[in-house]
């Protein structure tokens, strides 16, 4: 079963494999954990949030179109259940020391050699943190994830214009909160390709 492809892999959890289930688990965790902390910004609702979209996966998969990708719906998934836990725990200006180690290691997007000394990093973690739930999910996905804007708005099932207008603002209130100029901006990889 190692070899299979993601497809066939989502056929064979909605048969009920564990087996399946534990081979797309190791697939995407690294992802639904990344998302799971940026939005959160806690490490204990990331690792519980991880295993509640695994669960829902196993759980839905009669759902789950297996001729079409499996990474939007973990992605919907995991903003989703990120939204709430933000929302129900109020942890709006909880510190993201997890998400500044995790981000630095494995497949980054924003490498140490950048960050000019981890209290800028810091900085730039309670600024993401700062920022509205809706554009921070959006601002994740886009930089973190490095999803298109087309791609985010099928995620979040919200048209273009509103993602484009979510992402417009957060880079603004990143920009303002940092009081950093826009050659500054694009070293924290917040600059629009």
């Amino acid at each position: 079963m190692l070899n299979h492809t993601e497809n066939q892999l989502v056929e064979e959890l909605r048969s009920g494999s564990l087996e399946a289930l534990g081979l797309l688990y190791d697939r995407y965790q690294h992802m639904v954990y990344r998302t799971a902390i940026a939005i959160t910004g806690d490490s204990e609702a990331a690792n519980d949030l991880l295993q509640d979209v695994f669960l829902r996966l196993y759980r839905f998969a009669d759902h789950i179109d297996s001729k079409r990708p499996l990474e939007p719906w973990l992605y919907r998934m995991t903003a989703n259940l990120s939204y709430t836990w933000v929302k129900r725990n109020r942890h709006w200006f909880q510190p993201l020391e997890d998400l500044a180690d995790w981000l630095v290691g494995g497949e980054s997007n924003v490498p140490l050699s950048q960050v000019e000394s981890q209290d800028d990093w810091h900085l730039v973690q309670q600024a993401v943190l700062d920022l509205p739930l809706p554009q921070r999910i959006v601002v994740v996905l886009y930089y973190l994830n490095d999803l298109s804007i087309q791609e985010i708005a099928e995620i979040l099932e919200v048209p273009v214009g509103t993602v484009k207008s979510r992402l417009h603002y957060g880079r603004h209130a990143l920009k303002k909160n940092l009081g950093l100029q826009k050659e500054m901006l694009r070293d924290f990889n917040y600059e629009q390709s």
